[in-house]
């Protein structure tokens, strides 16, 4: 059950900092943004290196290849999205990245041997068609706008990227433990503003109170549903982690209403509720 809570938690964090962190993309960019965001991270969780560093003890070399191939593809999603977000429809974008639930739940089962019961199979259909539900209007959504929405490339390459990323990070967490391989991604950040200069995308910083704000918090939770997904991933299937953890726009949904005052409709209720019956039932049959 403990790895049901902290797949949760990491639903939680997402849910949150997607609202904060969706807020700074508009004004300075998808880019900068994420940047930043990562460089907050590195700043809050390098206190925790000396509780760490025994871990690495178990690191070798398949392990340091694994976290060179993840590394820049887990930077990629996040910038992604933020820049989904930026050029598209917001909650298209955010529907098709956050299906990667179930591209980490076929993954897992035809590389790393792990099984489904047919219980699970329809909870993680469950939770995938409840956040199509809550997440898009259905009603003024037409065929021609999904196929020329410009943020659709981005989704699409955060959903592929989180994908991969959630599937085999679960390699090296079993040798290094769940703090080492979130944190040196991290690092990865060089690798973005290298990609920047060269198509000449300058950095740009909030100036803003509130948006400064607004990112620091978002760097806060950010960090928080991360390290909770891989510690999730340690002791848990990832077949089973990251559908529950990417059912986060559902909990988003709940969350704008609290603090937004987002009217909810009858689709969105339906879609929410499927979303959350589909986890439940995921963490009482896992």
């Amino acid at each position: 059950m403990t790895p049901i809570v902290f797949a949760i938690i990491t639903a939680i964090g997402w849910a949150t900092a997607d609202i904060f962190g969706g807020l700074v993309a508009r004004k300075i960019g998808g880019y900068s943004s994420a940047i930043l965001s990562y460089i907050i991270s590195i700043l809050l969780t390098s206190f925790y290196i000396p509780f760490a560093w025994h871990e690495l003890s178990g690191i070798t070399p398949t392990t340091i290849a694994w976290l060179l191939i993840l590394t820049p593809i887990g930077i990629a999603p996040l910038i992604s999205l933020y820049e989904g977000f930026k050029v598209g429809n917001p909650s298209l974008v955010g529907t098709i990245a956050s299906a990667f639930g179930g591209l980490v739940a076929i993954l897992s089962v035809v590389f790393l041997g792990e099984k489904l019961n047919v219980a699970q199979v329809i909870s993680i259909f469950a939770i995938i068609l409840g956040l199509i539900v809550s997440s898009l209007d259905l009603k003024n959504l037409n065929t021609k706008q999904i196929l020329s929405d410009k943020g659709i490339p981005f989704a699409l390459v955060s959903l592929l990227a989180w994908g991969i990323y959630y599937t085999f990070v679960k390699i090296p967490l079993q040798n290094i433990g769940w703090f080492w391989p979130t944190y040196l991604s991290y690092w990865g950040f060089p690798l973005v503003l290298i990609f920047m200069k060269i198509k000449g995308i300058k950095l740009v910083l909030p100036k803003e109170k509130k948006n400064i704000v607004f990112l620091l918090i978002n760097g806060v939770l950010l960090t928080i549903a991360l390290f909770a997904i891989n510690y999730a991933l340690t002791l848990g299937q990832s077949s089973v982690v990251s559908p529950i953890s990417s059912s986060y726009p559902a909990l988003f949904a709940i969350i704008a209403y609290f603090v937004f005052k987002d009217r909810l409709n009858k689709q969105q209720i339906l879609g929410i509720a499927i979303t959350l019956a589909g986890v439940l039932s995921l963490a009482i049959t896992s």
